[in-house]
């Protein structure tokens, strides 16, 4: 390395062609997804308060925001659903007429470019707000699998591209891998959240989704927030079971975690940058404490950074038309 001042690195960062010309990390919009949050009805768009710019939306209402984002150019969504009717076991969840799977339906039809996950919990649909079947209080494991394979399938048929298993069980993947190769649904692809930490990013999600406990946490199946050995271990068990994508989530507290990943697996590589990180800065933006743009911007980079493929974020739309320059 040359002494100062032969080197001098400020050269290349002059005007804006020149650090576009040495730009290391490159962000563009078919590598973000958007999160829809879909439930029964026709003309419903209910805003969520703690998410500013997001909403609750029927499937007509869901198609228009897919069709801005596929304008945009964004790559795919991720559809959660909220149920007209709630209990035990989230029935709901596998309904063929259930909101997940007509939007998916609309969706393929009017939009085939864009890419369609669904994701495959039961929070937003048991009674009790967990992710899986309660027996005395404790998500029971195994008896959970049969149900997310289940729902799984249902989206399958419907016509997901991808199905994305978030609620942390043990075993779900080869279940659910299992159930979709029985069912004549090999092409369907598997992004597993493999390593989902628990904590208080969460927030504004379980208000979107209408999935907040009833009575404990989800510490019991989520992970510590301490654990990156194990976070690595769970991404590996989750390749072994069949997972084409794995996950990090969130996305911006765990950068440590998301680089490791790739680095350490070489798989393609999800991140979620999650509601409260999304909030956070729609909050300081609207209270003149940082410019929203750049924030926004500067957040995603440093996950594609770090070494995600795909980054799943409610700042897709506005991310992308940054980035085309509208």
């Amino acid at each position: 390395m040359p002494s100062y001042p032969d080197y001098r690195p400020r050269r290349l960062r002059r005007t804006a062609a020149l650090r576009n010309l040495v730009r290391e990390t490159v962000l563009v919009p078919s590598q973000l997804v958007l999160p829809l949050f879909v439930r029964p009805g026709a003309g419903i768009r209910q805003p969520v308060a703690s998410m500013p710019g997001v909403s609750q939306t029927s499937v007509d209402e869901m198609l228009r925001d897919a069709q801005a984002a596929a304008e945009a150019g964004v790559g795919g969504v991720l559809l959660f659903g909220i149920p007209e009717h709630k209990d035990a076991e989230g029935t709901e969840a596998w309904r063929e007429d259930g909101p997940v799977q007509q939007a998916v339906r609309a969706l393929k039809r009017e939009l085939p470019q864009l890419v369609v996950v669904t994701d495959v919990c039961l929070c937003e649909y048991t009674s009790h707000g967990h992710c899986g079947v309660l027996r005395d209080g404790d998500v029971d494991n195994d008896a959970t699998l049969a149900l997310l394979a289940r729902e799984a399938v249902s989206h399958a048929r419907a016509g997901a591209d991808i199905v994305a298993p978030s609620d942390m069980m043990d075993g779900r993947v080869g279940a659910i891998r299992h159930a979709l190769d029985d069912a004549g649904l090999q092409s369907t692809a598997i992004m597993a959240y493999s390593a989902k930490f628990a904590g208080g990013y969460y927030g504004p999600f379980r208000d979107a989704a209408e999935s907040t406990p009833q009575s404990g946490d989800r510490r019991g199946y989520q992970m510590d927030p301490g654990n990156a050995e194990e976070a690595l271990r769970e991404v590996w068990l989750d390749i072994e079971e069949g997972a084409d994508m794995v996950m990090v989530k969130p996305a911006g507290p765990f950068l440590d975690v998301v680089a490791r990943v790739k680095a350490e697996t070489g798989y393609p590589l999800a991140a979620y940058q999650v509601s409260g990180e999304f909030a956070m800065i729609q909050a300081a933006a609207e209270r003149g404490w940082m410019d929203r743009e750049r924030a926004m911007m500067e957040s995603l980079l440093g996950i594609r950074r770090a070494g995600a493929d795909v980054i799943i974020t409610y700042f897709a739309v506005d991310a992308a038309r940054v980035l085309h320059g509208r």
